[in-house]
């Protein structure tokens, strides 16, 4: 009987029931990799050019993939998570030298200037902490922000603020008679250097006393209404003056009129008293009297002492102070001669 083989017996092959090959290793990873590049989005550094001042030497970039892809920057985002500001910003506003002295001296760098604006009508003082490098040069980056500022307007006092409102403005008798014995405590008497310097200033004889004032006041208050019967100018640069007897009991003395008075009074706000001279004047009108005083030279009156704060500014912080304005305003726009004023 013959001998019967039988055949090896075939070993299975493994198929994936989906079809799909199977892959082994990093593939996956690439592939992943690929797939993310293709419509995700990834981060990179971009180096700046030497010839860009005032810029890092590289900074991020945020690159999007996919049907819009696009660089965009990545600053707004890390801001949310800014654990203090990047530079110091702001204007802090004082209420005198004392305070900008001080505050200036805490917050101050080498670079730190001081500008002074000297305009009467709105005298002040502004630190810029963060001004240019004077050590520098452009190329290394010497331009700062100019955010940084400490500023003082100064403030006009109650006193000189009436005073002011009223200066050269007309005034009938009783007008003028109540005025002046409202703000007969804001006069002096002058001791007599002082007295004859601010004569031969306004070109008068002599500067009237508050009493002097208090009289005259008192004389037209009798004599509301009164017409002028008499006027009479005296070499000694005053004069006098007498009303038609129109009041029971007055005794019709004529009434003597300085040339001028002072006043003793505080400038700025929380300030010393200073001495102001004032031109008096009046006219006749249709027979009754109209007064005017002028304060004499009010620009220069500011200014001085205006001038006094710049070089006690400039001793006690060691910052130069110039008068006029910086360039650039506190938000950053460029001052032109057009916008300087602003």
């Amino acid at each position: 009987m013959a001998e019967t083989t039988t055949p090896p017996t075939p070993e299975p092959t493994n198929w994936i029931s989906n079809g799909a090959t199977t892959l082994e290793g990093d593939a996956v990873d690439k592939i992943a990799e690929l797939g993310s590049r293709a419509s995700g989005a990834e981060t990179d550094w971009l180096s700046t050019p030497d010839e860009f001042t005032g810029l890092p030497e590289s900074f991020p970039l945020g690159i999007v993939h996919g049907d819009k892809p696009g660089i965009v920057s990545v600053k707004a985002l890390a801001e949310e998570w800014r654990l203090f500001p990047e530079a110091r910003r702001g204007i802090a506003i004082v209420g005198d030298v004392a305070s900008l002295i001080e505050l200036v001296n805490r917050q101050k760098t080498e670079n730190s200037v001081v500008f002074a604006r000297s305009d009467w009508r709105s005298p002040s003082l502004t630190a810029v902490i963060d001004y240019h490098d004077r050590e520098r040069s452009a190329v290394d980056g010497d331009a700062d922000w100019g955010k940084h500022r400490v500023h003082y307007a100064f403030p006009f006092s109650d006193e000189w603020s009436v005073w002011l409102k009223n200066d050269g403005k007309a005034m009938d008798q009783g007008q003028f008679a109540e005025f002046i014995e409202e703000r007969l405590p804001d006069m002096t008497t002058l001791v007599e250097a002082e007295n004859g310097h601010h004569a031969r200033e306004l070109q008068v004889d002599r500067i009237g006393a508050p009493m002097d004032i208090a009289a005259l006041a008192r004389g037209l208050e009798v004599n509301v209404g009164g017409k002028l019967k008499q006027n009479v100018k005296l070499q000694s640069g005053e004069a006098k003056i007498s009303f038609e007897e129109e009041h029971t009991g007055k005794d019709g003395a004529p009434i003597s009129v300085p040339g001028a008075f002072a006043l003793q009074i505080p400038l700025f706000y929380n300030e010393e008293p200073i001495t102001i001279p004032v031109r008096l004047r009046y006219r006749i009108v249709g027979g009754s009297l109209m007064w005017i005083y002028k304060l004499f030279r009010v620009d220069r009156t500011v200014a001085e002492a205006v001038t006094l704060a710049k070089r006690e500014v400039a001793e006690r912080t060691g910052l130069a102070v110039y008068e006029g304005a910086p360039e650039m305003t506190a938000q950053g726009s460029i001052v032109t001669s057009t916008t300087a004023g602003a």
